[in-house]
């Protein structure tokens, strides 16, 4: 039988009120696995969303979603609405899930909330490609060849093909944030047509590298870098070169865990991260970049236990970590259904530059995405509440639609 203290104690933890997270945004990748991450935690999620678009996250249950000034509209009208958000949900924890977010939340003095993410100067480093490389290289991880020019008037004298893409995640033009974008050039009037989307602003150039994504995952606790874990890519959704549709869980390799230790480290880190690699043709791992919050493949880490967003959360907060890292995690493979019909519609249209000559082609990818294995997770799936992948489904095809109409 519990004695007195023992049954006061339980009356005040049942008593304590959920921890309030706010995260955003609510169109970030990760938003609806992140959300279900922290709400088996038994934290109440509230997100941020641009305001006038949709997003899938509001088929999640128990979600709180409000609405801002989208950044690419007005930077100073977002960080207004973003403050009085605060101001009146009052937060425990704010958690930045793409880059826009942690560059806002890099911007704001949150007082009473934590950040769960990077310091502003780390952010900063997260946010920098070119300063992300160098730390890369001084934590002995490979780095290729890379120029860092001024702007695109200066993309002179290159050796084809390479990969130009900006220096900056995102950049400020005025009062909007924009979103730069690269891409892989072949010759010269291809980087003319490339020109438009780089943006204003330092350029890195490096040699096209043939290979294979793969990305080192995990988060800072009390004893540092904690519960590594890794994917390699299976299919992108744009074989040119994007985010992942399918992915499989791997070992860390033994070569890299010390340097993305070490990198960690030195950037005095603190927490979600994911270092992204390209392991080329004679299986040397190159470093690409650092992503300073939330990542796509989210899904698969949860599949296999890894509560990534609930941990770096809890451990912000002073609270226990749960659910427990798990020992042996089984293999998986994570699929995300509207990207993998994206992918197939990609490999349709074929290559858009002349530097792909390697290309999938129709009938092996048509019969690579029909495949089922009993490994295979879904992105986004919840048995409960099936219009949550629906919707998602849905947005994904409806945003490709959208983006291609704008060329």
């Amino acid at each position: 039988m519990a004695d007195a203290s023992d049954q006061a104690g339980g009356q005040e933890m049942a008593m304590t009120p959920r921890p309030i997270v706010l995260m955003g945004f609510a169109q970030a990748f990760a938003a609806i696995e992140a959300a279900w991450s922290l709400q088996k935690a038994d934290m109440r999620v509230v997100a941020f969303a641009r305001r006038g678009t949709r997003s899938a996250l509001s088929r999640v249950r128990g979600v709180e979603i409000h609405e801002i000034t989208p950044p690419e509209v007005s930077i100073e009208q977002c960080l207004d609405d973003l403050r009085a958000l605060v101001a009146q949900v009052e937060p425990d924890a704010v958690l930045p899930l793409d880059d826009a977010s942690l560059w806002l939340t890099s911007c704001i003095d949150f007082e009473r909330a934590v950040v769960v993410g990077p310091t502003p100067d780390s952010a900063a480093v997260a946010l920098n490609k070119h300063a992300q490389i160098q730390a890369a290289e001084a934590a002995g991880l490979r780095v290729p060849p890379t120029r860092l020019v001024g702007s695109a008037t200066e993309l002179t004298s290159l050796v084809w093909p390479v990969v130009v893409k900006p220096a900056d995640a995102v950049r400020a033009d005025g009062d909007r944030l924009t979103r730069p974008r690269g891409a892989i050039v072949a010759d010269p009037s291809e980087l003319s047509e490339a020109c438009s989307g780089l943006g204003d602003g330092p350029l890195l150039v490096q040699p096209y590298l043939h290979g294979v994504g793969e990305g080192v995952f995990g988060y800072v606790n009390e004893d540092g870098v904690a519960s590594l874990s890794a994917h390699r890519r299976v299919r992108m959704v744009n074989p040119h070169g994007s985010a992942s549709s399918a992915c499989m869980s791997i070992d860390v390799a033994p070569e890299l865990e010390d340097a993305v230790r070490r990198l960690i480290a030195d950037l005095d880190w603190r927490g979600m991260f994911m270092v992204e690699l390209l392991r080329d043709d004679d299986g040397v791992p190159w470093f690409m970049e650092l992503n300073g919050r939330a990542w796509g493949s989210l899904a698969l880490a949860r599949h296999r236990g890894f509560e990534y967003p609930a941990w770096a959360t809890q451990f912000a907060l002073g609270l226990p970590q749960t659910p427990a890292p798990p020992t042996a995690p089984a293999p998986v493979v994570a699929r995300h259904l509207g990207r993998e019909i994206a992918h197939l519609l990609f490999v349709l249209r074929g290559p858009q530059s002349q530097a792909m000559t390697e290309w999938p082609s129709r009938w092996g990818t048509l019969r690579n995405l029909t495949r089922i294995s009993r490994r295979d997770r879904l992105y986004n799936w919840n048995s409960r509440r099936p219009s949550v992948l629906a919707s998602d489904t849905i947005g994904t095809l409806s945003e490709l639609v959208a983006g291609r109409k704008k060329r």
